[in-house]
């Protein structure tokens, strides 16, 4: 499932593709990914032009002039591709939003994702579920304490909690419980002000390189989009079962907690 650095990596890729483009065409094959009649939401769309693109958390909004959104979430497996020409048969989309330029932009894989047209007061309504974004400034190391303080459960549960904080998943919760030498399954009442400092560290560490890298998954967005997934091949635990571990050379372990994959090396990250 794409999480913050792969949201974070398509806004910035796509930022500068799309703003001030006005939607030209709009194709919908599969119905059950938008939330409105299929008619309804091409006449809605058709010049209209995108002002913006938002993340938040996993999700985009794309902010359109006449005060709309397009809320986007890829859920697990969903990803975009954007040209002139998708990488696949357009019957292969599930929505395609043509522009005046004549590029277009591909959602695929939204057997569970969607694309729905919202106002701003719904789009408001709906991130407030979400908890602070992790590279919000305003989440200090003091603002992390408090979130912290008082919280039960397993650490990697926690952080992939959304409304703990907004964006993280299975994989960068287990690189960032590695990269912080703190067992993924250790209870959070547990974890001293050591240990909560270090996760903090960790986050913004983890994240930014991993945003930076162009996250872990593989579709590239445009035809010569050489950067998207290079942080796949970085990953220090996540999906590596059975391979050494980078630091030690100890046999990376996996298990399941609370039904999530996890990935851990057991020398580095002891169970206490």
């Amino acid at each position: 499932m794409p999480e913050l650095p792969e949201m974070e990596h398509y806004r910035s890729q796509l930022s500068p593709l799309l703003c001030g483009q006005r939607i030209s065409g709009v194709a919908v094959n599969r119905p059950a990914t938008i939330n409105e009649d299929v008619e309804v939401f091409k006449d809605a769309l058709i010049g209209r032009i995108i002002l913006f693109v938002e993340r938040r958390g996993k999700h985009l909004l794309f902010h359109l002039d006449d005060g709309h959104r397009l809320h986007l979430h890829l859920m697990l497996g969903g990803w975009l591709a954007y040209g002139e020409q998708g990488p696949k048969k357009d019957s292969h989309f599930q929505v395609i939003l043509t522009f005046a330029d004549g590029n277009s932009l591909y959602f695929g894989g939204l057997r569970l994702g969607y694309l729905h047209r919202i106002t701003a007061k719904v789009a408001i309504e709906q991130m407030k579920e979400l908890g602070p974004d992790p590279f919000d400034s305003r989440l200090t190391l003091e603002a992390f304490r408090k979130r912290v303080a008082g919280k039960k459960g397993k650490l990697k549960t926690t952080l992939a909690d959304q409304r703990f904080l907004a964006g993280i998943g299975n994989c960068y919760s287990d690189e960032i419980c590695f990269d912080a030498q703190i067992h993924p399954a250790a209870a959070v009442s547990s974890l001293d002000d050591t240990s909560v400092e270090r996760i903090y560290h960790s986050i913004r560490k983890v994240l930014t390189e991993a945003t930076q890298a162009g996250g872990y998954m593989e579709h590239p967005l445009t035809p010569d989009d050489t950067v998207t997934g290079g942080f796949n091949e970085q990953c220090k635990v996540y999906d590596r079962k059975g391979e050494p571990c980078f630091v030690c050379g100890t046999e990376i372990k996996f298990e399941t907690l609370t039904g999530r994959k996890m990935f851990y090396c057991p020398t580095c990250q002891k169970e206490d």
